[in-house]
């Protein structure tokens, strides 16, 4: 199944928080969107894996994706090596994504950053066709995108883009709002402890980094994201 675009977070969440907006907009523009979440998320202090993968799907419902998937490496304990390079190349070459997102460079949680290096490796390596995947018993094509983008997270980084999400940021905190194991939500259990991400100033932060991003763009909000790549246009009046 080819995708337009690939969404490689690490944990279910991180999508709808980093990009949930631009998800939106290109869907509805026509493109084929999935996520493949790396982990489970299992070692979150609210919920359980079980939760968040129900959580996860109504999420993917909101967003509108074509597919979600999960490469069930294990969270907290991934790694950047052979095996777990292999199965995210395994999931780049099965949908075919002409744009990988993914996690910051580096952020609060450990995590993030590793994946970035995780992922960003295996986009590279997934281009070599020496390196054999296989899937359903089948070898798999090499492929490479042409672009590979990183959200912006807890930390501040300074955006190498940024995207007008104004239209669509309604869709996007119901979609983050669908974890209500993880985000704000009086009616979850009260005996489990509250988290940095469960009180209700975590979304005024997240709404106040779209603010602040919107305001470079003279809209009301926006998601930034960072590039490896120097990025180009052929029209100098492309560009906000």
């Amino acid at each position: 199944m080819k995708l337009d675009i690939l969404v490689l977070p690490v944990h279910p969440d991180d999508a709808e928080l980093g990009c949930a907006g631009v998800i939106l907009k290109h869907v509805a523009l026509g493109h084929k969107v999935g996520i493949a979440d790396l982990t489970r998320g299992e070692l979150g202090t609210r919920g359980t894996a079980e939760i968040r993968a129900q959580e996860a799907a109504k999420a993917a419902a909101i967003l509108g994706l074509t597919v979600r998937d999960n490469l069930e490496l294990p969270d907290g304990f991934f790694t950047n090596t052979q095996e777990h390079q292999l199965k995210v190349i395994a999931a780049i070459r099965k949908y075919q994504p002409e744009i990988i997102i993914t996690n910051a460079y580096h952020d609060r949680h450990p995590d993030h950053g590793r994946a970035n290096e995780l992922v960003e490796a295996s986009t590279f390596l997934s281009g070599l066709r020496r390196i054999e995947t296989f899937e359903n018993g089948v070898l798999q094509e090499p492929w490479r995108p042409t672009q590979l983008l990183h959200f912006i997270q807890d930390r501040y980084i300074h955006p190498d883009i940024l995207v007008d999400v104004t239209d669509y940021w309604d869709k996007k905190i119901e979609s983050i709002y669908a974890y209500g194991s993880q985000f704000h939500n009086p009616d979850w259990n009260e005996d489990e402890p509250q988290t940095y991400i469960s009180s209700p100033e975590f979304i005024q932060v997240v709404e106040g980094r779209a603010r602040e991003f919107g305001k470079s763009l003279n809209v009301k909000y926006a998601e930034g994201f960072t590039s490896r790549k120097i990025l180009g246009v052929d029209d100098l009046f492309d560009l906000k």
